[in-house]
């Protein structure tokens, strides 16, 4: 400003570079930096370019008056308010425009919602050639709100949402599937190694480090943790809800559906039907702990297997009793399970996501063999589910909390039974069995569930 400029306590702006033609400010001399009221505050971009998005109401009496603005952020810093709080908050570099005075500035965006003025402008704006006379209001030329009437208003547009998928397997079938259906859809999908993941755990800016440098704001995360990795997977996606992203499934859902012993309580206090389940670490009257589980053929399992693994089928008691006797020299947890033979080795794959089965198979297991899963030799077809089938399912998935789950069905004489619920199953032999597109449903879920800007301008 080459020319003295008065203002006076309150003054209105313009920032035409946030397609905002009028603002309501008040100048506070006592503020070094401006803040702006934001809501809504999304970053993204390149790590090396970073932008923010957010969401204003710039008139504090129409509500319904929304602009959703974007900007370069140029710095993240904390900020100490009158009442002593300090917040961390993005800082853009932004046009002003005040009467005919027009200069560039740095403001903070925080949420003003309760302030009477929707801008706070701070000595950084108003400069050294302007003068307050705290007396008076609005000695620059007045603006109104009714200019955002005239703007032109584009319909509500779709943005390309920035997701993380973490795998160790980047290039199984799941993988694959999921990262062509995210960039068919115009997305920016990464592959991030759960276990080179590592963390900066602070109170007001949490961040995640990978190969040596700090990973970027993401919109969601798709969560496949092996086995191996689950309490570490879990603590990792913590981290990513810490850092604002929305998970597929939450890391207590996962927990609970590894958590074979958690899994089944969840399931039993819902009053989903399971076959009959007993739980065992070292039981000392392993007879009792047989007769528990029924008089038939039983199924022993220990906790961490999976795929099929660490499951074995005891045609008669006297089997059954030797093989806990030998689980129990693992030192292991284990469970005593009722063999449902009339399911002669098939089971039902159900694919929930959001709430929805969007495709099931039968899994019919070889001869010889009562474990159907694929990828022991199992065969997969279609399969029309039945009213029950689908209700106990969704149930389950919901039970445990999970956005997307396989759910495990034995056809029982008395109805459909959960065998298991898979908080990651894969999507090959779905897919190929029942030719639909399940890895487009999964990211079409990410779109209606991650927090998108209500207008596009």
């Amino acid at each position: 400003m080459a020319d003295t400029v008065e203002l006076g306590w309150e003054e209105w702006v313009a920032l035409p570079d946030l397609g905002l033609p009028a603002v309501k400010a008040k100048v506070d001399t006592g503020a070094k930096t401006s803040a702006l009221h934001a809501e809504l505050i999304e970053p993204f971009g390149k790590p090396g370019a970073p932008q923010v998005r957010f969401l204003i109401r710039p008139d504090p009496d129409r509500p319904n008056l929304e602009v959703v603005c974007k900007a370069p952020v140029v710095d993240r810093r904390d900020v100490t308010s009158s009442n002593g709080q300090t917040e961390l908050r993005y800082v853009i570099a932004t046009s002003m425009l005040i009467g005919n005075v027009q200069r560039t500035i740095e403001v903070t965006l925080t949420n003003r919602e309760t302030m009477s003025y929707r801008m706070l402008l701070g000595r950084g704006a108003i400069g050294d050639n302007a003068v307050v006379l705290p007396g008076r209001s609005f000695i620059q030329p007045k603006l109104d709100y009714s200019l955002y009437d005239t703007l032109k208003t584009k319909a509500p547009a779709e943005r390309p949402l920035r997701l993380a998928l973490l795998t160790r397997e980047p290039d199984n079938y799941s993988s694959k599937r999921l990262m062509e259906a995210a960039r068919d859809r115009g997305h920016v999908i990464d592959p991030i190694n759960t276990s080179r993941c590592y963390m900066k755990i602070e109170a007001r800016a949490p961040e995640i480090h990978y190969d040596g440098k700090t990973l970027p704001f993401y919109d969601a995360v798709i969560p496949r943790i092996g086995a191996s990795m689950t309490n570490y997977g879990m603590a990792v996606l913590r981290q990513f809800e810490a850092m604002g992203a929305w998970c597929l499934n939450p890391p207590a859902a996962i927990g609970a559906s590894r958590d074979k012993l958690l899994a089944h309580q969840l399931l039993s206090q819902a009053g989903i039907a399971m076959p009959v389940t007993a739980f065992a670490h070292s039981p000392k009257d392993t007879k009792d702990l047989v007769r528990l589980a029924g008089d038939g053929p039983v199924v022993l399992k220990l906790l961490e297997s999976t795929q099929g693994r660490g499951v074995v089928l005891a045609e008669t008691k006297k089997a059954a009793e030797s093989l806990v006797d030998a689980f129990r020299g693992l030192d292991a947890n284990f469970l005593v399970q009722q063999f449902v033979k009339e399911a002669a080795g098939a089971d039902v794959r159900c694919l929930v996501i959001g709430g929805k089965v969007v495709a099931a198979m039968k899994r019919q297991a070889p001869d010889g063999e009562f474990r159907s899963n694929l990828h022991r030799g199992g065969k997969a077809q279609a399969i029309k589910l039945t009213p029950a089938e689908k209700k106990i399912a969704v149930t389950a998935a919901k039970r445990l909390g999970l956005n997307i789950a396989g759910v495990d069905l034995l056809q029982s004489k008395a109805g459909p039974v959960v065998l298991e619920v898979n908080s990651s199953p894969g999507l090959e032999g779905i897919e190929t069995a029942t030719g639909k597109d399940v890895a487009g449903k999964v990211v079409r879920l990410l779109e209606a569930r991650v927090r998108t800007l209500s207008q596009k301008r």
